[in-house]
């Protein structure tokens, strides 16, 4: 079958958020990121491998008032950022611990995708996720 491109990475992201400056402060926090580009009510930040664009919505007379994140809606379900190993997903739950980010327990997805995952949230409930390989 043709195939006219092929997709190899994600450039960039773009998350509306409620509070461009709280979600700042939130991903700035995340080891790597940093602000590299405030344009308008945007700020791209980036981490040397990825840039994420923060965006309050388009259009404010649409957004809803008080909405949060809902992975059950159309749309994202979920982001999932690699880390090097399990070792840092430990360090990473502990870290979210000691700053009040929501979180779930490590899991193991077995055999089948060898994997460790870390799921937390980011101030509008945006549902995140840390993956790490087996070793």
């Amino acid at each position: 079958m043709f195939q006219p491109f092929q997709i190899q990475s994600i450039h960039h992201f773009t998350l509306t958020v409620s509070d461009v400056r709280r979600s700042t402060e939130f991903y700035t926090r995340l080891p790597g990121f940093q602000a590299v580009l405030e344009f308008g009510p945007r700020i791209l930040l980036a981490n040397g491998n990825i840039i994420l664009a923060l965006t309050p919505p388009s259009d404010p007379a649409l957004a809803i008032s008080g909405d949060r994140f809902n992975e059950n809606r159309l749309g994202l379900d979920h982001l999932s950022f690699g880390v090097a190993s399990r070792d840092e997903l430990e360090q990473a739950a502990r870290w979210f611990g000691q700053n009040g980010v929501p979180h779930g327990e490590i899991k193991d997805l077995g055999e089948d995708f060898r994997i460790y995952v870390l799921a937390f949230r980011d101030p509008d409930n945006i549902q995140l996720e840390l993956t790490a390989p087996y070793a």
